[in-house]
């Protein structure tokens, strides 16, 4: 889990002119830093206007709410690839058969009762 400090330290250095807001520029800079690539300033538009920020720029909540956003985007992938390794006969369900096969393989031995 992390901490509000942890949040505002990253959020201090992405505010690059001090103003207690990160304008769209600011954002494109610091997520390019970290990706280490160029990231479209419309781009960045976007998900500030996504955020309902302030003015076009994000706030410190804001901020918080962006990054608690993408862990939950990144759990809702692991959950997907989790569920698409049971799910083995194309149903788009978890039948008893692929259960028992993915159990099977983890050496879970169960019946399909």
């Amino acid at each position: 889990m992390i901490k509000s400090s942890d949040y505002k330290r990253v959020f201090d250095h992405f505010d690059i002119d001090g103003n207690g807001m990160i304008s769209p520029s600011e954002l494109q800079h610091g997520v390019g830093l970290i990706w280490n690539k160029e990231i479209l300033l419309e781009e960045v538009e976007v998900v500030v206007e996504s955020t309902q920020g302030n003015n076009g720029q994000l706030g410190f909540e804001d901020f918080v709410s962006l990054m608690e956003s993408e862990k939950e985007d990144e759990k809702l992938e692991d959950l997907r690839k989790a569920f698409r390794m049971y799910e083995m006969d194309g149903t788009d369900c978890i039948t008893p058969r692929s259960l028992n096969r993915m159990l099977n393989r983890l050496r879970e031995s169960r019946s399909v009762d």
